[in-house]
């Protein structure tokens, strides 16, 4: 008796990701993987491409993709379609699945000549809502984890052919992507990779379903000396096609000519790996501990279908940044929705559907909320539909409303150049600092969180296995490595927010207290906040292309010091295009270097990768100090520090009840 082979990859970059790398990822993956496949017409697979990385492809390696619409043209490959920009279907409104899918099967049969049948989840998150979505746009099937049937109370003896489920009438049709299979392939010999589907075929297994991402042949640490230097593609390959008990096929032939197993209702859920991560810190190491004890004990495997973990969602809890750059996408999407049909173009449409792209709204270990680019591609495509949005439906000047659903009010303040939202959490202070014409939020910063992979930092110094042992390589998973130095205290978290306009008090023994007690007086649009023998009142205005905020002190206990923090995002970072600009044009430094001024009136903040600048006055002189935040994480490269945000802090004496007033001046480019 034979086994089906049904082999799927994924291939995806983030939205707003680096040509370079994009680049890199083509030369030892894509391209390497399509040359290969290509001398095996016989070998038979399917392919996900996220839709915007095919425009890129299209544009920068136009003969590879000639040679993957071949391959299509033979009947060698099999396309899946998805969310058009990748986003988590079940994070997105049912419109925009629909609108996402269409333009993604739009873009496969208008290129390559075929309507996907199947779908790729990303990252196999599933919820039933999404089942509507997927029907209503012509998908039959998708493909999601194993581990997802398992939850459902199914027996892995059973999970080697598609099952059906539905909702609200509609049926979509489920594959079982063995865990097995994406341990072994690439990371095991190839001989022994078809040994073992081999024997699966030996005891009756009807199919060996696999679909995982490419960047796996060629991309993760080790696999492209391993995947092509070495020959491990070709060789399995050839050992499948060699086999008699193995023949490979698309999830569309295999849907055509085979049964249903029978109905199933997964529960909420993704990969298992997945389910830890968007764990708070503390929670997700016990549940890391619980799963390897259950190793040691030798009953994960029965247990495992318990061992459920968190869901997707749960990012934004554990991620206040996450959480609004999400609301505040949704949203854009309802006024997106709102206006006449005439009005909703394509290309407003496709700004929307960028906002949504998944990778900068969640982390794990590849996960994309660390990374200051991949989220200001969100808000770079978020604030280009809100300022055309801003000229057909312009939202009310002022607003308020608790917008991101934490039990805390946030005030709008609009003009037709900058939006800017104050939440009323204790801080006053602003979440968000928009310029429409620089489609830049000043306020996409993150704060420094504790994550439970910190605990492997000590392992720094401690000795690593020497790769490419000859009995496979180590999955990224499994690894230990360092970028960057980590020091002591690199990775302590914040323990107040990285707002701008965050206020302390500094008393005469220079002991800063945060000032978080602010309360709103509806009647004067200010905040206040006082103690014993003393008021501060803080207001927000915005005139044009600025904004002001102004400070009010008065009593005969005023503190030393008042001192407001701004954490500042600012495209270059640490880059050679970001540098501090003082009144007199001098440069003192750029946006890396730390920087003191003990008396300073007027500050520009150049950057030339934002195609314009931030100025600072204040009306009365201030002590500046300016610093990076910089955050630690890992990534499937290793542990790495990566700045989020300029650090600025201005101090002034209140005296007898200064009067001081911060004004940021939103300057583009000439």
């Amino acid at each position: 008796m034979s086994i089906s082979l049904l082999f799927g990859v994924h291939a995806h970059q983030p939205v707003g990701n680096f040509p370079a790398v994009i680049d890199d990822a083509h030369v030892r993956s894509y391209g390497m993987f399509l040359r290969v496949m290509e001398r095996y017409p016989e070998f038979r697979f399917s392919v996900h491409f996220s839709g915007w990385l095919l425009d890129v492809l299209f544009e920068r390696f136009p003969d590879d993709m000639a040679r993957l619409a071949a391959m299509t043209r033979r009947g060698q490959v099999e396309w899946f379609g998805s969310g058009d920009c990748e986003p988590v279907l079940a994070a997105i409104p049912h419109r925009d699945r629909v609108t996402q899918i269409a333009t993604l099967s739009d873009k496969i049969e208008r290129r390559f000549g075929m309507r996907p049948s199947g779908a790729w989840l990303t990252e196999r998150v599933w919820e039933s809502s999404v089942v509507t979505s997927l029907v209503a746009t012509g998908i039959r099937y998708v493909a999601v984890d194993d581990y997802h049937f398992l939850c459902a109370g199914e027996s892995s003896a059973r999970l080697d052919s598609f099952f059906s489920t539905d909702d609200d009438g509609r049926r979509l049709d489920l594959f079982p992507i063995s865990e097995a299979a994406r341990y072994r392939l690439p990371f095991s010999p190839a001989g022994e990779a078809v040994a073992w589907l081999e024997d699966l075929a030996r005891r009756g297994h009807r199919a060996a379903i696999y679909f995982d991402d490419i960047e796996k042949f060629g991309i993760w640490p080790q696999t492209y000396e391993w995947v092509f230097e070495k020959g491990w593609l070709t060789q399995f390959v050839e050992g499948v096609l060699a086999s008699k008990l193995i023949r490979t096929e698309t999830y569309a032939d295999y849907h055509a000519r085979e049964k249903t197993r029978g109905i199933v209702y997964l529960p909420t859920t993704s990969y298992i790996e997945m389910n830890e991560w968007t764990l708070p810190a503390p929670r997700a190491a016990e549940f890391h501990a619980l799963i390897e004890a259950e190793k040691a004990a030798g009953r994960f495997e029965a247990h495992k279908p318990f061992l459920r973990g968190g869901i997707w969602r749960n990012f934004m809890s554990r991620y206040t940044e996450a959480n609004w750059m999400h609301k505040r996408m949704l949203g854009a999407s309802r006024r997106l929705a709102a206006l006449p049909p005439e009005q909703r173009s394509t290309e407003l449409q496709e700004y929307l559907h960028r906002a949504q792209a998944n990778d900068a709204y969640w982390h794990g270990l590849f996960g994309g909320l660390y990374l200051p680019h991949l989220r200001r591609a969100i808000w770079n495509n978020l604030l280009k539909l809100e300022a055309a949005l801003e000229r057909l439906a312009p939202w009310p000047r002022q607003q308020q409303g608790d917008l991101d659903h934490d039990g805390h009010i946030e005030t709008a303040l609009r003009n037709p150049l900058i939006h800017a939202y104050v939440r009323d959490d204790g801080h006053a202070a602003l979440v968000e600092f928009s310029s429409l014409a620089l489609t830049h939020n000043f306020g996409d910063t993150l704060r420094a969180y504790a994550e439970a992979y910190h605990a492997k930092i000590h392992l720094a110094d401690a000795p690593q296995a020497a790769p490419g042992s000859g009995e496979g390589i180590a999955s990224a998973h499994d690894r230990v490595a360092f970028l960057h130095t980590i020091l002591p205290g690199d990775a302590d978290p914040d323990e107040h927010p990285r707002a701008i306009f965050v206020d302390s008090l500094v008393d005469t023994r220079d002991m800063y207290r945060p000032l978080d007690n602010y309360h709103p007086d509806a009647e004067t649009d200010m905040w206040a906040a006082q103690g014993e023998g003393w008021r501060i009142e803080k207001s927000y205005e915005l005139d044009s292309d600025s904004l002001c905020v102004r400070f009010r002190a008065d009593g005969d206990a005023l503190p030393k010091m008042i001192e407001t923090e701004l954490n500042l995002a600012l495209p270059s970072c640490a880059g050679y295009g970001g540098r501090y600009v003082l009144a007199d044009g001098s440069v003192p430094g750029g946006f890396g270097e730390t920087l003191l001024i003990d008396a300073l009136s007027r500050i520009t903040l150049d950057d030339s990768e934002l195609r314009g600048s931030l100025q600072i006055e204040t009306s009365q002189p201030v002590r500046l100090e300016a610093r990076p935040h910089r955050t630690v994480s890992q990534s499937e490269a290793g542990f790495e520090k990566i700045m989020q945000a300029v650090c600025i802090s201005l101090a002034w004496s209140p005296g007898s009840g200064v009067d001081q007033r911060i004004r940021l001046k939103v300057i583009p480019a000439s």
